[in-house]
C-alpha cells in the first residue's frame, strides 16, 4: 500500500434552516457531522450508506462541488478547503470525479471529443492533433471506438456514457478519484465491465478511488479498507476482511443482511437471517444512537477496526477481554 494521500479531518457539512418573517436561520441540517477518515496512493477506499447518510455530500465536498462548514481536507498535508492552497497544489487536477447520472453529467450539445478534451484544456496546453490523440487514446483505454469522438451522449447506452466518464475523469491524470454510485443506475453485466476496467485504469495509472455506494455488494467487490455512514457520522470503519465477518455496529449488520444472495439452497435461511437483522434494527436502534438521535464517537475495538458502540457495548468488550 501506497503512503497516505488525502486525510479527512472532522469535515463537516451543514445546510441552514430558515423560517420567519426575517427568514432568520433556526436550524441546521447536518448533513456530514464530523467525518475522519484518510485513503492511500493506489487504494480503493469503499464509503457506504443508504439515500441521505451523506456519503454522497463527503464525495462533492472532497472535490469541491459543496461548500466545507469545516473540518479540514489535508492533501500532500495541505489543508484544500482554502481555495488558494487547491491552485498551489493543482489539487482541482489531481483530484477528479465519476458521477452517478452519466446522462446528466455529461453536455448533450457538445461532442464526445469536447467533453473529454474539456479537463485537458483546462490544465494543460496541447496542439489540436496533440489533444485529438490523447482522447483517442483514452476511448482506448476505456473500450469505446475511435469514431466516438464525433458523437453526442444521447447515441450511447447508460454503460457506454458511464465508460465515457471515467475516460474524463482520467483525462489529467489525476491521483484521486471520488467514484458517487458509478455503476448504480446499471444492469449487472455492464456493472462488471465498467468495474472491471476501473479496476485495470487503477492499476495502470495508481489512483486512489474513493468508491461511494449503497450497495455492499459491488463494494466488497472494489475496496480494501471500508466506512459505513449514517445520519452524518461514520458507524464502524475498517478492512474489507474486518467488516464483513465482524460486523459490530447494528447499522452495518443490517446493510450486510440486505445483500442478495445467489445461493438458491440458502436463500430461505438468509430471509430468516435478513428479517431477525431487521427486527432487532428496529426495535433496538434507539440504544445504537444518543438521546438526540446522533451516532455515537468511534471507538477502537481492534487493529484498524473502528465503531460506534453505545457504552454498555464497549462495558461487553471490555468483560469479553479480560
Amino acid at each position: 500500500m501506497g503512503k497516505e494521500i488525502i486525510q479527512i479531518k472532522d469535515l463537516k457539512v451543514h445546510y441552514p434552516i430558515r423560517s420567519g418573517f426575517w427568514n432568520r436561520i433556526t436550524d441546521y441540517v447536518k448533513a456530514v457531522d464530523g467525518v475522519n477518515f484518510s485513503i492511500n496512493e493506489g487504494e480503493t477506499y469503499g464509503l457506504i450508506g443508504e439515500s441521505g447518510s451523506g456519503k454522497s455530500t463527503t464525495g462533492k465536498s472532497i472535490v469541491g462541488v459543496e461548500k466545507v462548514t469545516s473540518g479540514e481536507i489535508l492533501y500532500k498535508g495541505v489543508d484544500v478547503t482554502k481555495p488558494a492552497n487547491r491552485k498551489k497544489l493543482n489539487y482541482n487536477k489531481d483530484v477528479q470525479m465519476i458521477f452517478q447520472d452519466s446522462m446528466s453529467s455529461l453536455n448533450p450539445r457538445k461532442r464526445i471529443e469536447d467533453i473529454i478534451a474539456e479537463p485537458i484544456r483546462n490544465f494543460e496546453n496541447l496542439t489540436t492533433d496533440e489533444e485529438r490523440k490523447r482522447v483517442q487514446e483514452l476511448l482506448d483505454i476505456v473500450g469505446m471506438p475511435s469514431d466516438a469522438i464525433y458523437k453526442y451522449p444521447h447515441e450511447f447506452s447508460g454503460g457506454q456514457r458511464q465508460r465515457i466518464g471515467v475516460a474524463r475523469a482520467v483525462a489529467t491524470n489525476p491521483k484521486l478519484i471520488v467514484a458517487d454510485e458509478p455503476t448504480s443506475a446499471l444492469d449487472l453485466s455492464v456493472q462488471a465491465q465498467v468495474l472491471n476496467f476501473m479496476k485495470n485504469i487503477q492499476q495502470q495509472y495508481n489512483i486512489a478511488y474513493l468508491f461511494i455506494s449503497h450497495d455492499l455488494g459491488v463494494v466488497k467487490h472494489m475496496s480494501e479498507n471500508l466506512a459505513i455512514m449514517h445520519r452524518g457520522r461514520l458507524v464502524e470503519l475498517g478492512s474489507r476482511e474486518e467488516i464483513y465477518k465482524n460486523p459490530m455496529h447494528i447499522y452495518t449488520r443490517r446493510l450486510l443482511s440486505a445483500i442478495p444472495q445467489v445461493d438458491v439452497e440458502h436463500r430461505a435461511e438468509n430471509k430468516k437471517h435478513r428479517q431477525a437483522v431487521e427486527k432487532e434494527f428496529q426495535e433496538d436502534q434507539a440504544r445504537w444512537y444518543d438521546k438526540d438521535g446522533r451516532v455515537f464517537p468511534l471507538r477502537e475495538v481492534s487493529r484498524n477496526h473502528f465503531v460506534a458502540l453505545p457504552e454498555e457495548e464497549i462495558h461487553k468488550i471490555e468483560r469479553e477481554g479480560e
